[in-house]
């Protein structure tokens, strides 16, 4: 399973959502990472493979952060997502 983090201005928990396919994820972290860099804000909405009713929307300019990362089974387990962990 690859998660994609989430970051959000003015908020301490991030949003995880996660691939099956490292294709698909590497596609999801571009698509979000275009949507960060227009001018314009749009609205992203995000579904995830692990946990198929979860679903979340979010502006993109109240992106501060994307984290792609592959989760392995107990390897993951206790930590923290996220660069400082």
């Amino acid at each position: 399973m690859i998660s994609i983090d989430l970051t959000l201005k003015y908020t301490s928990i991030p949003i995880s959502v996660q691939r099956k396919e490292t294709e698909d994820a590497d596609s999801l972290y571009e698509k979000i990472i275009s949507a960060m860099r227009s001018p314009t804000p749009e609205l992203i909405e995000l579904t995830c493979e692990k946990q198929t009713d979860k679903k979340v929307a979010v502006m993109s300019d109240q992106i501060s952060a994307v984290i792609l990362s592959q989760k392995d089974g107990a390897a993951s387990v206790g930590r923290v997502p996220g660069f400082f962990s």
